[in-house]
């Protein structure tokens, strides 16, 4: 009897966080902790923000991770402890790698808080391998014209981070992360299938926008489709739709999550939280009068 493609399905629980702003936590949950070294999956919106109210997120650090944004819609003013300032727009790129330590803010632009607009994304962290937890931060960013792109049969696909259908993203982060921003036509075809024979990575499809069909079942927004190993999906739009797909090879521990701390060792995020709650992470070159305070 062959293997059903689909080893589960999730569904991200949103919450508000205040002035209309809504995310959906899609990753961890219970049943899955994580896929592939993507162990935190958060879907930003989409949402219009009125004139005058902008968005702040203070200042506040990571630790063993690496932050990836890429936005559909609106745009995001990045700042971090590198003396790194860097807005990022729609189909664009900003991998953050904390490694031993970085604090960084997001908030609205000003031409956003001035005259509003919309704002849809997804934000994800990528647990970084053992060897690789206490490496320098640094801090890149891709315009879209650098992501590999293709396209046919109503799907347009963009490689954001990692390899694909015979390409290679520009981004070059520790692991093997593998993250491809899919656009499909109402009635379009697409597969999420292995590379090939041996392929291990793990992987799963992440409906972003619109709903998409497999097997009779419809999955709209919101929807976390995680593939069985080695298995291929095939999927149908049944509208417009966005889809993500993520994942990579297996981590290589299990790993911590607390607050915005990810980590192999337990006494290094108690370390962290230490640090934070004394002061000892760097600040943000013009932006350190405020700070998001230890929960």
């Amino acid at each position: 009897m062959e293997t059903p493609p689909l080893a589960r399905v999730l569904v991200g629980q949103a919450r508000d966080l205040g002035h209309g702003m809504r995310v959906a936590r899609v990753l961890p949950q219970a049943l899955q902790r994580a896929v592939g070294p993507f162990v935190f999956l958060d879907h930003m919106g989409p949402v219009a923000l009125p004139p005058g109210q902008g968005f702040d997120v203070r200042p506040h650090p990571h630790i063993g991770l690496a932050t990836v944004t890429f936005l559909y819609d609106g745009e995001i003013v990045h700042r971090d402890s590198l003396g790194v300032t860097q807005v990022i727009r729609a189909d664009e790129l900003n991998v953050m790698t904390a490694g031993r330590g970085v604090v960084h803010s997001e908030r609205a632009t000003p031409e956003t808080r001035e005259r509003g607009g919309r704002l849809h994304g997804l934000q994800l962290w990528m647990a970084l391998p053992r060897e690789a937890e206490l490496c320098d931060p640094r801090f890149e960013h891709r315009d879209a014209a650098a992501l590999p792109s293709w396209q046919g049969d109503g799907a347009r696909a963009r490689l954001v981070l990692g390899a694909a259908a015979g390409r290679a993203a520009p981004t070059a982060v520790p692991g093997a992360p593998l993250l491809v921003d899919v656009a499909l036509d109402a009635g379009a075809d697409f597969t999420a299938a292995p590379e090939g024979p041996g392929d291990a990575r793990e992987r799963a499809v992440y409906v972003a926008a619109g709903a998409v069909a497999h097997a009779g079942e419809t999955y709209g927004v919101g929807s976390l489709l995680v593939l069985a190993p080695g298995a291929a999906l095939p999927l149908r739009a049944v509208s417009e739709a966005r889809v993500a797909v993520l994942g990579g090879d297996p981590l290589d521990a299990p790993r911590h999550l607390d607050w915005n701390f990810v980590s192999s060792s337990r006494e290094r995020i108690a370390q962290a939280r230490d640090d934070w709650r004394a002061r000892r992470f760097p600040t943000i070159p013009g932006d350190d009068a405020d700070f998001i305070p230890l929960p």
